[in-house]
């Protein structure tokens, strides 16, 4: 009869005569600070046997000889060995060893690409030092370290100043701008605006951003009034033919420049009401149009958009709503914290697998003086707020603050608290286990990286994520690829979920087990840019995080 014994309390003693056996310098081979090693040993029932087998993992050292034998006449393995009935000597199968690595989480904001937090970025006087709430201004603003995109609205004339003419010179150079600082851009393209309504002589252009050519060529205007003023303003008649013309031509130049392009986060589809967000509740004389033209519009944008992410503004509800789903058009909201409700309302799309988006009813400072007054008034802003919108909402993107002070102040004051949601929002990655297993034969050496990876984020990640796992030197320089490349297809990898991935080496020398070598995981947006040798873009949360973002494993 067979019995196995667990001599864990004994490794560092027997683990130093084996390296001493292997002719290795035994004095630093123990282990160090509690880590746990494990001698299995095997031996028959008789007494008189000579020799017992045993199995050794080590959590801190690599063995690559199939056995060794000790003699047992070495007082210290006889002490070591004494109670366990061995007799003269012991032979110890070192061709499997299983390295299991440490495992923290990062400590720190966590920023990642194509979910988190944005601020307004409307142009590139946002990066100069001038501005003082910018990255590079005089008030060191830190919220800068959570923000992973650009958003901000662009005027319709602007960008489409004469029929068939598209002039996209200033977009550029924001995109580019932001991609130099690693960052997207949320599209807004606003055809009216009645912030700006100042008098009934306010010139028409400064509010309404329909292109001129647009009412030359036949389109309608109505006069209404600005319910906040009392002042009048001409507004587009939103459901008329030529409108709706003109706005899906716009649409289309618009896919043909930009679907696809990876500095779009997404896209707003902002064709209708006040600051497009699909409704006129304050122009009275102002109407809507039916849901069947609204849905006939997205309809278009997604029969011209079939790569970058279009959005249902706030507004856009009920059976619009429903349709903008089936299309792959997710919803945003802007009334979050101020208005019962709001986070709920997104839920449907986080359940139609897309990304939800929002950004709060006022700036921040603005809703810390709200009176909690329903109806009538809004809901104050208050952490509780914040975190259950988030989490209720299973939120991607979310505009941290509204104000020109570009989250300066909300972060100043919630700075614990937003650094700690940086991780809930969106996907977040964290490996949960890693090990590594060699095993050693006469013909090869295969070594296999086990690890668990979960998801402890609140959403998805809405794209295609490409994972690789590498043989690094003490630099961190690459010594060769472990296995294949493993790709995550887009919303596949559910929030709160974890799942398991292997990654094997096999055929090659013994690596694993070269002094200096550990193993580094890494996540790429492409396998093209992995191949091209860039770096990665999607951090894990876990400590040992290196300069050029991969993930150090160590024992």
């Amino acid at each position: 009869m067979k019995h196995r014994m667990f001599l864990s309390a004994y490794f560092a003693l027997v683990f130093g005569i084996v390296l001493a056996a292997c002719g290795d310098d035994t004095s630093s081979s123990g282990p160090e600070g509690g880590e746990s090693s494990t001698i299995e040993e095997s031996s028959s029932s008789d007494a008189a046997q000579s020799s017992s087998s045993a199995e050794v993992t080590s959590s801190s050292s690599l063995l690559t000889s199939s056995s060794l034998t000790l003699s047992s006449s070495d007082s210290r393995v006889t002490e070591a060995i004494g109670s366990s009935g061995a007799n003269s000597s012991a032979t110890f199968q070192a061709d499997t060893i299983i390295i299991p690595f440490a495992l923290k989480p990062f400590d720190g904001p966590l920023s990642n690409p194509h979910k988190g937090f944005t601020v307004p970025t409307e142009g590139l006087w946002t990066f100069v030092p001038e501005f003082e709430y910018g990255p590079y201004g005089s008030l060191n603003n830190k919220a800068w370290d959570l923000i992973t995109y650009g958003s901000g609205y662009q005027k319709w004339n602007k960008l489409n100043p004469a029929k068939g003419v598209y002039d996209w010179t200033e977009l550029e150079k924001l995109l580019n701008g932001l991609a130099e600082h690693n960052m997207g851009y949320a599209l807004r393209v606003l055809p009216y605006s009645p912030s700006f309504v100042k008098g009934d002589d306010t010139p028409e252009e400064e509010y309404d951003w329909t292109p001129s050519f647009v009412y030359e060529s036949g389109a309608k205007k109505v006069t209404a009034t600005v319910q906040w003023n009392g002042f009048h303003a001409t507004v587009p008649v939103w459901d008329d033919s030529v409108y709706l013309y003109y706005a899906k031509e716009f649409a289309k130049a618009l896919a043909e420049k930009y679907d696809g392009d990876p500095r779009i986060e997404y896209i707003d589809i902002r064709t209708f009401g006040e600051w497009g967000e699909w409704h006129a509740s304050h122009l009275d004389g102002s109407e809507m149009p039916s849901d069947s033209i609204e849905m006939d519009l997205l309809d278009y944008y997604a029969s011209v958009f079939k790569k970058t992410q279009l959005v249902l503004p706030s507004s856009g509800m009920g059976d619009v709503y429903t349709h903008a789903l089936k299309l792959g058009i997710t919803k945003r909201d802007d009334g979050f914290i101020g208005i019962p409700g709001r986070p709920d309302s997104l839920v449907r799309a986080y359940e139609a697998n897309l990304p939800t988006i929002a950004e709060n009813i006022a700036g921040y400072t603005t809703m810390l003086n709200y009176t909690d007054v329903i109806p009538g008034g809004y809901l104050k802003w208050t952490p509780q707020r914040w975190v259950d919108a988030i989490t209720t909402a299973h939120l991607t993107y979310y505009v941290l603050d509204q104000d020109s002070d570009c989250g300066y102040n909300f972060y100043k004051d919630n700075k614990a608290l937003a650094d700690s949601m940086s991780k809930v929002i969106g996907y977040n990655f964290t490996v949960a286990k890693a090990e590594l297993v060699t095993v050693a034969s006469a013909k090869d050496t295969t070594s296999t990286l086990n690890i668990t990876v979960k998801n402890t984020g609140v959403a998805p990640c809405f794209f295609d994520i490409y994972m690789v796992a590498e043989f690094v030197d003490s630099t961190g320089k690459v010594l060769s690829q472990m296995g294949e490349t493993v790709r995550i297809p887009k919303a596949t990898f559910k929030d709160g979920s974890s799942q398991d991935f292997s990654f094997k080496a096999a055929g090659q020398a013994n690596i694993a087990t070269q002094p200096g070598v550990s193993v580094a995981l890494s996540l790429y947006e492409s396998e093209e840019s992995f191949k091209k040798g860039q770096n990665p873009t999607v951090r894990f949360d876990n400590e040992g995080i290196l300069e050029n973002k991969k993930l150090l494993l160590k024992p």
